[in-house]
């Protein structure tokens, strides 16, 4: 069980202007906004016993029984359902202790997005992106405590460090014992005399602020990547809030993705689409050799199997699909001409008849039913 004056550090005869000053000292010390061992527990202790030493009436029968008696335990013998009418008979008579303690300025910060721009090669390995951005951190000046630097809060004279008042009022049953807020430090006990002129006693500013992603492979378009404790600046030095970077990805000029898997196009000459070949082509592992069977086809699809896109949450990659367009040639010489007329020819492919059945199909149409 507590000892009241050994928590405010008084002897049991001290007077009222000893134990005012022992508790003014005590809760400057243990007040929850003293970055230098401040207490909500150990506090509202200070609170309790200041609240009944303070009292005449409650201090003789706290001398007298303990905090039995200020329940009304002592002598008695009550217990049980009791309990529920006391505090009842304490909600309209005052009795007991309902001070709450001081609220806290100690807020955590706000999350905050911003937008990042990734290639696509960023995304198929992965990569550590820095991004800026405006950010609310914590003043440098006042290391986020508000005051000055030298300086503290003050205990509130209007509510003794307590955050708030009481007030008792006359009823039909008697007293009534009213709490509110307190007007004059908002609740908070203690009042800041000297903001820190950094910040406005904010304790927070805005400044630009850069910081390193770490970008998986593999991320798609609009997903969000959480950076923990890297938003906005806590209030009074609390936690600081996280940080979303959105993903936006670049268009490439080469490659597209599906998926995990990269696809592109490969324009070949007939020639080459004809009588086979090997050719080297660009990717994002450096160059890679491709080989055309004799007979390629137009739209015909060759598999690079593992140049795609890292997969996001399994191992390996995905594939590169090269899709092949086979280019025709427009400009001929007369040299030219010649030996694809005579390519045509040793083929049995007769160009002229596929050239005038295609344009004259209708003459012949016309021609049958004229009699001709």
């Amino acid at each position: 069980m507590a000892d009241y004056y050994d928590i405010l550090g008084v002897s049991r005869n001290a007077t009222q202007a000893e134990i005012k000053k022992a508790y003014r000292k005590k809760s400057r010390e243990l007040h929850p906004d003293n970055p230098n061992g401040g207490s909500t527990e150990k506090y509202q202790e200070v609170n309790t016993a200041y609240e009944v030493l303070s009292n005449a009436e409650k201090r003789q029968m706290y001398d007298m029984g303990g905090e039995d008696a200020l329940r009304g335990g002592a002598g008695g013998g009550f217990s049980g359902d009791f309990g529920g009418f006391q505090d009842i008979f304490d909600t309209f008579f005052g009795g007991g202790n309902t001070r709450r303690g001081p609220a806290s300025r100690t807020r955590r910060g706000q999350d905050a997005l911003v937008g990042m721009s990734l290639t696509l090669e960023d995304v198929v390995f992965g990569t550590d992106k820095t991004i800026s951005h405006e950010a609310i951190i914590e003043c440098p000046h006042c290391l986020g405590q508000m005051t000055e630097p030298g300086t503290e809060p003050v205990i509130c004279i209007n509510c003794d460090g307590t955050g708030s008042t009481q007030r008792v009022t006359q009823s039909l049953f008697g007293p009534v014992m009213s709490q509110a807020t307190c007007g004059r430090c908002q609740g908070y006990g203690t009042i800041i005399v000297t903001p820190c002129g950094e910040c406005s006693g904010e304790g927070r500013i805005r400044a630009n602020q850069s910081v390193t992603v770490k970008v998986p492979a593999g991320v798609e378009e609009g997903m969000r990547i959480r950076l923990q404790g890297k938003g906005d600046a806590g209030l009074a030095g609390g936690p600081a809030g996280d940080l979303f970077a959105q993903v936006h990805i670049e268009a490439d000029p080469v490659f597209t993705r599906s998926g995990d898997d990269l696809l592109c196009t490969l324009e070949v000459p007939m020639t080459s689409a004809a009588l086979g070949t090997e050719i080297s082509i660009n990717t994002f592992d450096g160059e890679r050799s491709l080989t055309l069977e004799p007979g390629t086809q137009a739209g015909q699809v060759e598999v690079l199997d593992g140049l795609g896109v890292g997969r996001l949450h399994r191992r390996g990659r995905g594939d590169l699909k090269v899709q092949i367009q086979v280019a025709t040639p427009t400009k001929l010489d007369a040299r030219q001409r010649e030996l694809l007329e005579e390519f045509a020819a040793q083929r049995g492919e007769d160009t002229g008849s596929l050239v005038h059945s295609s344009s004259s199909i209708f003459d012949r149409i016309w021609e049958r039913l004229s009699g001709r």
